[in-house]
C-alpha cells in the first residue's frame, strides 16, 4: 500500500473523528445550560418530587410535613443532583439530535425511516414511565414504609384524644416517628422514576433488535418463563422491599414484554411482506415460519 493511499483512507477517519467531536461538545453544551436552568428551580422541581412524601405525612395525621438535612453540605448537593437528572432530561431532544444527524448520513432511507421513530418514542416512554413512577408506585411506597410505622400510633393517638390527634399526650411509652432526611427521602423518588423509565424502554429496545434480526416473536414467545424470572428479579432489585411495588413493576414490565412481541410480529409481518412484494419469496412462503413450527 502506497503512502497516497494511506492518507485516502485515513482522511474520512479524521472527518468522523472531527464531526463525533464536533457532536459530543454541543451535546455536552446542551446538558449543561439544562442543567444550569434546572438548578435555577431545583427546588421547586425538589418539591413537586416530594408531593408523595408530603402527601401520605399529611394523610397519616401530621398537620405540618418537615424534612431535614443533617449536614451543611446536603441540600447543595441535593440540588446538584435534581439539576443533572433534570437538565438529562431537558437535554435529551437536543442529545439525540446530535446523535441522529452524526449516524443519519451512513443509514440508507428505509433504515433512517426506520430508526427515527424509534428516537422519537424513546423519549416518550421514558416520561411515561417516569409519571407512573411518580404518581402510582411512589405513594403507594411511601403509603407502605410510613403508614406500617406511623399508623399503629397515629391510630393510638386517636384513641387517646378522641380524635383530636393534635392534642394527644400519653403518659408511658415513646412514640415512634419519621423524621426524614431530603437526600434519602428523594433517593427513593429518583430510583423509581429512573427504574420505570428505563423499564419503559423495553419495547423500542426489542422493536429494534427485532429489525436488525436480533430477537425474533418466537424467540420471545419461548422465553416468557426465563423473563417472568428476570423481571421478578429485577423488581426485587429496583425497588423498595415491598410487595404491592415489585407487583406493580413486574405487571407493568411483564405487559411491556408482551407489547413487546406483538410489536416484533408486526415487524416481522411487513418484512415478509416486501420480500414478497420484491419477488424474494412466493406468495405462500413466510420468512419466519420454520420458527413457528418449531418446539
Amino acid at each position: 500500500m502506497s503512502d497516497s493511499d494511506i492518507d485516502d483512507s485515513s482522511a474520512p477517519l479524521i472527518e468522523h473523528l472531527a464531526e463525533l467531536r464536533t457532536r459530543i461538545i454541543r451535546a455536552a453544551l446542551a446538558f449543561i445550560v439544562a442543567m444550569v436552568i434546572c438548578f435555577a428551580v431545583a427546588g421547586q422541581i425538589l418539591d413537586f418530587l416530594l408531593i408523595p412524601i408530603e402527601k401520605t405525612m399529611r394523610s397519616l395525621g401530621n398537620p405540618n410535613p418537615v424534612m431535614q438535612y443533617t449536614a451543611p453540605q446536603e441540600y447543595f448537593f441535593t440540588l446538584i443532583r435534581i439539576s443533572m437528572v433534570g437538565g438529562l432530561a431537558l437535554a435529551f431532544p437536543v442529545i439525540a439530535y446530535q446523535l441522529w444527524r452524526f449516524v443519519a448520513p451512513g443509514l440508507y432511507r428505509n433504515e433512517k425511516n426506520a430508526f427515527l421513530p424509534f428516537l422519537i418514542a424513546s423519549p416518550v416512554l421514558f416520561l411515561m414511565g417516569a409519571a407512573f413512577a411518580q404518581f402510582v408506585v411512589v405513594p403507594l411506597a411511601m403509603t407502605f414504609f410510613l403508614g406500617f410505622a406511623d399508623l399503629p400510633s397515629f391510630v393510638g393517638a386517636l384513641v387517646t384524644s378522641g380524635g383530636d390527634v393534635a392534642t394527644a399526650t400519653k403518659d408511658t411509652g415513646i412514640d415512634i416517628v419519621f423524621n426524614g432526611k431530603v437526600n434519602e427521602s428523594l433517593d427513593i423518588t429518583l430510583k423509581m422514576i429512573v427504574a420505570f423509565g428505563l423499564c419503559f424502554q423495553l419495547p423500542v429496545l426489542l422493536t429494534l433488535m427485532g429489525k436488525a434480526g436480533l430477537a425474533s416473536a418466537h424467540g420471545l414467545r419461548s422465553t416468557r418463563k426465563y423473563a417472568v424470572v428476570g423481571i421478578l428479579t429485577v423488581a426485587a432489585l429496583v425497588t423498595p422491599p415491598d410487595v404491592t411495588t415489585q407487583l406493580i413493576l413486574f405487571t407493568v414490565v411483564y405487559g411491556l414484554y408482551e407489547i413487546s412481541i406483538f410489536l416484533v410480529a408486526r415487524v416481522e409481518k411487513k418484512r415478509t411482506e416486501e420480500l414478497r412484494a420484491a419477488g424474494v419469496l412466493d406468495e405462500d412462503e413466510d420468512l419466519f415460519s420454520e420458527f413457528d413450527d418449531e418446539d
